[in-house]
């Protein structure tokens, strides 16, 4: 995966090379720990299932799914907040892992309207990018506090 710095898009991890567990194992892991170390948000938190590859004869389905409100770029793990955390999950080696269409737009127009945006090379640096997100949140609070 060629990795092109997005404005506003924070990104943890990347450095790795050689053997990883799967986009899907990666995420069933950050879920799990989500779930089990802040069960509220891992109550709220969700995965878009917007990668379903839908072929043959299923292009009524694809055009009603979107008309739904799927959206193929949405990123991999969404945690409602203020700010919102958005993050693009790939593997570990990010030479295994490759752009969907979409993605990239996603995750501009998500950092342009003041959200968490960030991708994460494997569970272990989503996690990081949770902990940054949740320090952010705590620093705005001081903030608005002060005032």
């Amino acid at each position: 995966m060629k990795l092109e710095k997005i404005m506003g898009v924070r990104y943890f991890g990347g450095e790795y090379r050689g053997e990883c567990p799967t986009e899907a194992v990666e995420q069933a892991t950050f879920f799990s720990k989500l779930r089990r170390e802040r069960p509220a948000l891992g109550s709220v938190a969700i995965h878009p299932r917007n990668e379903a590859q839908l072929r043959g004869g299923q292009f009524r389905a694809i055009t009603r799914h979107k008309a739904e409100g799927m959206n193929p770029g949405a990123s991999d793990i969404i945690i409602p907040g203020a700010p919102t955390f958005v993050c693009e999950l790939k593997r570990r080696d990010r030479t295994k892992s490759k752009w969907q269409p979409g993605q990239q737009d996603y995750l501009r127009n998500i950092a342009r309207m003041g959200c968490f945006a960030c991708v994460a090379f494997g569970a272990d640096e989503a996690w990081k990018a949770f902990l940054a997100w949740e320090n952010d949140k705590m620093s705005l609070a001081l903030i608005q506090v002060k005032k």
